[in-house]
C-alpha cells in the first residue's frame, strides 16, 4: 500500500492479482447455479479494483475487509439491474404460446 501511495502503477497491479482469491471467495455466496461463474469474476474482480483505488492507509480496517465489502456491492448492484432487465418483455415473444407455437394447457 505505501507503494501504490508513492504513485508504483505496478503495485496496484499486484494488490489485484494476490487479491483475487478474496473475488473468487465472495462469489461463491452469490453465484446461482444457472449463470455463468466468469461473469461474477469479473463483476467482482471490477469491486476489489474500485476498493484498491479507494483505500487509504488511514483507514482503520485491513484492505481485505475493505475490498469484500466492496466486491460484495459490485455485484449486489449487478444483480439489482438484472432484476429490473428481468421484467422487460419483447414484442416479439408469442402471447398464449410457449416458445416452441404449442398452446399454454
Amino acid at each position: 500500500m505505501k507503494r501504490l501511495a508513492e504513485g508504483d502503477e505496478s503495485a496496484r497491479d499486484e494488490l489485484i492479482e494476490r487479491n483475487m482469491r478474496l473475488v473468487a471467495h465472495v462469489v461463491k455466496k452469490f453465484h446461482p447455479k444457472h449463470e455463468q461463474l466468469d461473469d461474477y469474476i469479473s463483476i467482482g474482480t471490477i469491486g476489489l479494483m474500485k476498493a484498491v483505488n479507494s483505500f487509504t492507509l488511514d483507514r482503520k480496517t485491513k484492505l481485505a475487509t475493505y475490498a469484500a465489502r466492496c466486491i460484495e456491492n459490485e455485484i449486489l448492484m449487478y444483480l439489482r439491474t438484472q432484476k429490473k432487465v428481468q421484467k422487460d418483455v419483447s414484442l416479439f415473444d408469442p402471447i398464449g404460446q410457449t416458445r416452441m407455437g404449442s398452446p399454454f394447457r
